[in-house]
């Protein structure tokens, strides 16, 4: 985020609520789009979303997640680990959406399905804090 293309960033703009460590390393991630073929429930979306942020823990600088979603979606969101971070943030005249925020710490522990891949995010995580010498 920080250069005008994520839709998160005109809502951001406007709030003052939001502390300012929430912007560093900062990506949207609310466009996860999965073929009508592979839509099977909330584990595949969770899976999906645990490989793009352990990739993107391994290949960038990444501290904060955010999206815009429906209430629907930011009920789904809050069980991947984000939080709500402004109800009905912009409205449509179909709908209004929410600011979700999520750390990557919080947000890959609860994206880790299965044994394996709880050993994996803990590992990774272990590294991003040495590279960043502070852990959450």
């Amino acid at each position: 985020m920080d250069r005008g293309l994520a839709p998160c960033e005109t809502v951001l703009q406007g709030q003052s609520l939001v502390p300012a460590h929430y912007y560093h390393a900062s990506w949207e991630v609310g466009r996860l789009v999965l073929a009508p073929q592979y839509r099977s429930g909330p584990e595949a979306l969770k899976r999906c979303l645990f490989l793009a942020l352990l990739y993107l823990v391994r290949n960038t600088e990444i501290a904060n997640l955010f999206a815009s979603c429906s209430p629907v979606l930011g009920r789904l969101y809050r069980r991947c680990g984000f939080s709500v971070l402004v109800k009905n943030a912009c409205d449509t005249a179909a709908e209004s959406f929410s600011l979700i925020h999520g750390d990557v710490p919080t947000v890959m522990r609860a994206l880790a399905g299965n044994d394996a891949e709880r050993e994996l995010a803990e590992t990774e995580l272990a590294l991003l804090c040495g590279r960043e010498r502070a852990c959450a």
